[in-house]
């Protein structure tokens, strides 16, 4: 008998609830901080058996480290607030990471511009 392979998306599923829910908990609780309220979640991508999920984020700010360095302090409280607001048995770890896509964009086409 020949094994089913089914083809599910259920990391996909998980990974956008969770960056849909984390944006609205950044909307909500920090948006008068001034390094979080510039942050945009533009990806997400779940891994190692949907226990974790990286959220991918842009920001206008120049200081990537600050920005990186404060999402970090934050993560366990936007954690459980996430917690509350998924209705799942485990909620997975979440880590934010820079996407750098604009700016390498940009230089490509910079250097389409210069040939």
């Amino acid at each position: 008998m020949q094994k089913k392979h089914f083809n599910s998306n259920r990391g996909e599923r998980i990974a956008s609830k969770v960056q849909t829910l984390v944006a609205e908990i950044l909307r909500d609780n920090y948006n008068d901080d001034p390094v979080i309220s510039g942050v945009s979640l533009v990806g997400s991508v779940a891994h190692g058996g949907l226990q974790f999920v990286r959220l991918f984020y842009y920001t206008r700010n120049d200081n990537i480290d600050t920005v990186q360095r404060k999402l970090d302090e934050i993560t366990r409280t936007v954690r459980f607030e996430l917690a509350s607001r998924m209705n799942q048995k485990y909620v997975p770890d979440i880590k934010f990471a820079y996407d750098d896509t604009l700016e390498k964009a940009a230089r490509i086409d910079e250097l389409l511009n210069n040939l």
